[in-house]
């Protein structure tokens, strides 16, 4: 199995990067945190993989560090959990309050993840309840740098730039700065705002 790839980073999409390995180009699908942390075009990148096969498809799946891919591998665990909805809700929570969400029983949380809604986002954190402590708790990234914090506001400021026209990667890391300069409870319309100014900038 593929465990790891260091290359360099050739395309991104909204939710996939191509990394390229000794003239290789692999398609990795990644959560929007990971898309941030990937750096710019051209550059050396590094992800930690996982590599998931079934009868119709084979799918590489790219995470900025171990923690986030073993939150992936607890989470397509549960049942009706794919990996596009996984990588949604990693999208939009951290490691460390994914495994808060799942001990406290907030399924709100979980459930402002894009294509989660309130019944599966209970299933998920009455699953996971009793394996929280086996949840990584984040901290810092590996090689590929630290994944940047995306909230719920965040994830959907994140889409707006996107719709504009800005590359995910670009997105993502204005909206991350965004957030950093105003403060975690910031709204969506102040990050658009600003992120907008930081990504056009």
């Amino acid at each position: 199995m593929i465990a790891r790839l260091s290359g360099r980073l050739e395309e991104v999409g909204t939710d996939w990067a191509v990394i390229d390995v000794a003239g290789v180009g692999y398609l990795v699908h990644c959560s929007a945190r990971t898309l941030a942390a990937l750096g710019e075009l051209g550059e050396a990148c590094r992800v930690h993989t996982d590599l998931q096969v079934s009868e119709n498809d084979m799918r590489l799946l790219g995470f900025a560090d171990a923690a986030e891919r073993d939150c992936f591998r607890l989470l397509t665990g549960v049942q009706g959990v794919g990996s596009k909805v996984a990588l949604a809700i990693l999208s939009a929570l951290s490691a460390g309050e994914l495994r808060d969400a799942c001990a406290s029983g907030d399924a709100a949380m979980v459930a402002r993840a894009n294509g989660v809604g309130p019944k599966l986002a209970g299933r998920i954190v009455n699953e996971l309840r009793d394996r929280a402590g086996a949840l990584p708790g984040g901290g810092a990234g590996g090689a590929a740098g630290a994944p940047m914090r995306v909230s719920g506001a965040s994830a959907d400021a994140v889409s707006a730039l996107e719709n504009l026209g800005f590359k995910p990667a670009v997105a993502a890391r204005a909206v991350a700065e965004a957030q950093g300069e105003l403060g975690e409870g910031a709204g969506e319309g102040e990050l658009i705002r600003v992120a907008l100014k930081r990504a056009a900038g």
